[in-house]
Formats: structure tokens, C-alpha cells, sequence
């Protein structure tokens, strides 16, 4: 029966085609193909997607878990995995419901206390394995990572650290705006490169009742100003264009960045004579085996094709990469051309649906900076740093409780050029973050991570391009939208303007 109705099939369909011509039939059925390769790619992806997650949600699969994300990483490497309490039990890799892995300080620690330790810790501006690896040179490379409380990102951070080339000759600064003691312990574990804490001062946890934490006599984010100035709570008279009053949690993260921005620039003895590019990641950022020698690659290629690029950029959101938006425009265009070929209709590079061609893995372009897109994995000097505090009226008084939104601003309206950036096509930093400051609950995304590392794994021959092909991406100039607000409290711009003035 089967054969019959495959005999008429073709039958009918070399008819059709004796009609319309062998080309057009060609041509169909090349598409057919390559709609039906598309499908059962991305159907595949998406099952594989499926199993790793349902894998990671049952309970009596957790042992298999570990084992699977243990496997990615080199031993010598799972100790930056295993909480310290467990050490012993190597198959204990940190995934969420870990009773050990709760961060909070082991020994609890008042407002007072903590303030003591970060003052202690931030005026000795101790330097670990300094003795090891020597001092910091000026044709080194300095990394600060901003770090709050998730220390199952941060382990998987600095596993991807510690596996890139070159990453002995670096000094990575840890910022932090929560004082724990296991995240502490954690960062004086590393032993494969020069470290250094700093701790963010005025923090929630270092002023819980009063500014710039929370204090009760602050207005209820809600209030109307009419019932506000009725009530004389704290800044009344100051909403923001939204008519809301401030929130210390949002507020913190734009304080921190700009408070470490000032302190490794103008405070650290340890790089006070240094002038190389300084690289700003967070503690869930996922970096590439070559992301240095990348970093060098652009600054040398910069020199040349774009000396009035301030910023380079390593990042990208692999998530607002579209595959299928990217998939649909390649087979319209083949379509229009007549010339259906399935080579052409490779994977876009870096795709987080299929494993990529990498065929951008040497180029880059220069672009117009944009605070959404080049964000991430920023690096830029001391000269940059400088124009930055020129313009810190408008960045600390910018309503947006965002960093880059408000340095958006800067670009766009303190600066006499806007800022140019010079940005990988293929990334070589990721988020591996689900949550930020917005998610109520805490979550933990162990099969995005896992993609990154078997991505990264499987594009290794990619990697270390001898030189870098640049383009020009001219960006229509847009007008930067009101800010976000959050940012209204004038007690937040005056805080912001005393961390570069000194006078906090």
C-alpha cells in the first residue's frame, strides 16, 4: 500500500514538473529540504533544551546533575564548585536547593561589625599571590567584577577565569556590596592570578535603617507628593518623573558601580601607574578561553582602524540574538534570488538554538556606543575614566536608577563626540544571569551555563584569530527616551557627586 502511494506520488509530481519546467521542480524541492532541515534542528535543540532542564528538576536526578556539569570542568577546577563545608564530596557540585550554598554570613554580623571589616579590609588593600605571580605591569590586565550575593554565578565565573590563557598575568579586583563570609572565602581560594576585595561602603547592609539603605522615615515608593509633603517624609518634595519616591535596592547597583569606577581609578595604590585598559565584568558573566588575548587583539587593531573608539566591548546578549527571526530572513532572501543552495543557509554565528558556524569568530565593527548592546564586558582607560567624572552632573543626576542608561546620557548629551565603540561579533563574555535586581525569587540556570561551556567547546578551533577584520556600522543617531526614573532623591545625586569629589 505504502509503495503504491509513493509510486503515485511521483507519478503525478514528474507530471506537474513536465508542465511548470525541471528548474522551478528543482528549486521546491531543494526548499522543501531545507525548510525540513531547519524544523528538525531546531525541534532537536529544543528537546535537547527539555531533557537537560527536566534532568536538573528531578529529584533523584541531582547526582547526575553534578556529574554532568563536573564533566565540563577540569578537576583541578571543582574546588571553586563545591561548597567548603563539602569539599570532601567531590560529586557535590553548587546547584539550587544545596542547603550549604545559602548566602548568609556564617557568624551573624551587625551593621556596625561589618562597617569595621570593610573599612579594615578596603584601607589595607591587600593584594593575594602577589608573591606568586609578581607585581602588576603596565602591559597586564585588570579586571573588576561587581559581585552582590550569588555565589553559585560567581563559581562558575571564576571557573571560566581561571581557564583563559594568560589569566596568571592579571589582577582581578573583587567589588562587593554584601560582606559574606563564603563568598569571601571563596575569592582566597583562587590561585591563578593576583586578587584583591574592595567592599562597597554605603551599602543596605551597611546602613539598613538609615540612608543610603532604607530608613522609615523615607516616602513610601507609591505616595502621591500631595500626601507626602502632607506626611514630611524624607525628601517629599522630590518623586521621580514618575511620581515615585526611591527604592535602595535599585539605587545601590548605579552607587556601586560608580563608587568602583572611582575607587580602582583614583584610589588603588596597586594601579596607580597603571594605563592600560581596565575590563568591567559582573558575577555572572561567563568569559572565553581567549578573552585576553582578544582584549589585546582589539586594543591593537583600535589603534589603528578606530584611535577615537573610547570603549571596547567583549559582550552581547545571546538571547536577543533571534535564530528563528535570523532563519526566516535567510530563506526569504534565497527565495528572491532563485538560488537555493543549503549551504547558504547555515546557522547564524553564536546562535544559542544551533551550534554556530563562527564565521564572524575574527571580525569586529565600530559603532556608535549603545548602553543596551555594548553594556557588558566594557573595558576603557584612565583617559576615559576622566571624561566620565567631567560630566558627573549629568550621570548622578540622570532620573535612571541604571548605570548604563545614565552613561547613555553622558554620551549623548554631556559629551562633545558621543562615545564610539570598537565590538567583537562573536562575544567573548556572556550572561549566564537569570535573575537581577527585578526577580523576586532566587533561581539558578544550570542549563544555560552548561550551553555556554559546550558552545564554547565546540567553536574551540575558532578561537586565537590572527588578526581581527573591522567594519564600520553607522547607527542612525537617536534621541535617548526619558530615563526610568528611580533616581529622583536628591540625596542619591549629592551621595553620587561626593564619590568623586572625595567628600563623603
Amino acid at each position: 500500500m505504502a509503495i503504491d502511494v509513493v509510486r503515485t506520488f511521483r507519478q503525478k509530481f514528474i507530471a506537474v514538473c513536465r508542465k511548470l519546467g525541471i528548474g522551478v521542480c528543482l528549486r521546491t524541492v531543494i526548499l522543501i529540504f531545507c525548510l525540513t532541515f531547519f524544523w528538525v534542528q531546531m525541534h532537536m535543540s529544543d528537546v535537547a533544551d527539555n531533557e537537560t532542564l527536566q534532568i536538573l528538576a528531578k529529584p533523584d536526578g541531582l547526582l547526575d546533575a553534578n556529574d554532568s556539569m563536573l564533566q565540563l570542568v577540569p578537576q583541578h577546577l571543582h574546588k571553586y564548585l563545591v561548597a567548603l563545608p563539602q569539599r570532601d564530596r567531590p560529586h557535590q557540585a553548587i546547584l539550587p536547593g544545596n542547603a550549604s550554598e545559602q548566602v548568609a554570613t556564617a557568624v551573624s554580623l551587625n551593621a556596625s561589625e561589618i562597617r569595621r571589616l570593610i573599612d579594615q579590609q578596603n584601607s589595607k588593600q591587600i593584594v593575594l599571590n602577589e608573591d606568586v605571580f609578581g607585581p602588576l605591569q603596565n602591559d597586564s590586565l585588570v579586571i573588576v567584577i561587581q559581585v552582590h550575593t550569588r555565589i553559585m554565578y560567581l563559581r562558575h565565573t571564576i571557573v571560566s577565569l581561571a581557564r583563559a590563557r594568560g589569566i596568571e598575568n592579571a589582577l582581578l579586583i573583587f567589588s562587593h556590596d554584601h560582606y559574606d563570609e563564603q563568598i569571601n572565602e571563596l575569592i582566597q581560594m583562587i590561585d591563578f592570578c593576583k586578587t584583591m576585595q574592595i567592599f562597597y561602603p554605603y551599602s543596605i547592609q551597611t546602613h539598613p535603617v538609615s540612608f543610603p539603605g532604607e530608613s522609615p522615615e523615607d516616602c513610601p515608593r507609591d505616595i502621591t507628593k500631595s500626601d507626602a509633603i502632607k506626611r514630611k517624609c524624607t525628601n517629599a518634595m522630590h518623586p521621580d518623573q514618575y511620581g515615585h519616591y526611591r527604592e535602595a535596592k535599585f539605587t545601590q547597583t548605579k552607587h556601586h558601580w560608580w563608587w568602583k569606577a572611582n575607587r580602582v581609578f583614583n584610589e588603588l595604590d596597586v594601579v596607580s601607574n597603571y594605563s592600560g585598559p581596565i575590563l568591567f565584568l559582573e558575577d555572572d558573566h561567563y568569559v572565553a578561553e581567549d578573552f585576553i588575548y582578544m582584549l589585546k587583539l582589539m586594543e591593537k587593531s583600535c589603534s589603528v582602524t578606530c584611535p577615537q573608539c573610547s570603549i571596547l566591548s567583549l559582550g552581547t546578549y545571546l538571547k536577543t540574538y533571534n535564530f528563528y527571526g535570523e532563519a526566516k530572513k535567510d530563506i526569504l532572501r534565497v527565495i528572491r534570488r532563485q538560488q537555493i543552495f543549503a549551504a547558504e543557509l547555515t546557522p547564524p554565528s553564536w546562535s544559542f538554538k544551533i551550534v554556530p558556524s563562527f564565521s564572524h569568530y575574527d571580525k569586529a565593527e565600530i559603532s556608535q556606543w549603545i548602553s543596551s548592546k555594548h553594556n557588558m564586558g566594557m573595558a576603557y582607560n584612565r583617559t576615559v575614566w576622566k571624561q566620565f567624572v567631567d560630566c558627573a552632573d549629568t550621570f548622578c543626576k540622570y532620573d535612571d536608577y541604571n548605570w548604563d542608561w545614565s552613561l547613555q546620557s553622558v554620551s549623548n548629551n554631556c559629551l562633545s563626540h558621543e562615545f564610539k565603540v570598537f565590538v567583537l561579533k562573536a562575544p567573548r563574555v556572556f550572561h549566564i544571569g537569570e535573575c537581577g535586581v527585578h526577580h523576586k525569587k532566587s533561581c539558578f540556570d544550570m542549563a544555560l551555563i552548561a550551553k555556554v561551556q559546550k558552545l564554547l567547546s565546540s567553536v574551540y578551533k575558532y578561537l586565537y584569530p590572527e588578526k581581527l577584520e573591522v567594519t564600520y556600522t553607522p547607527i542612525k543617531k537617536k534621541v535617548l527616551r526619558k530615563g526610568n526614573g528611580g533616581w529622583g532623591d536628591v540625596r542619591d545625586h549629592e551621595l553620587c557627586l561626593r564619590m568623586v569629589n572625595r567628600q563623603w
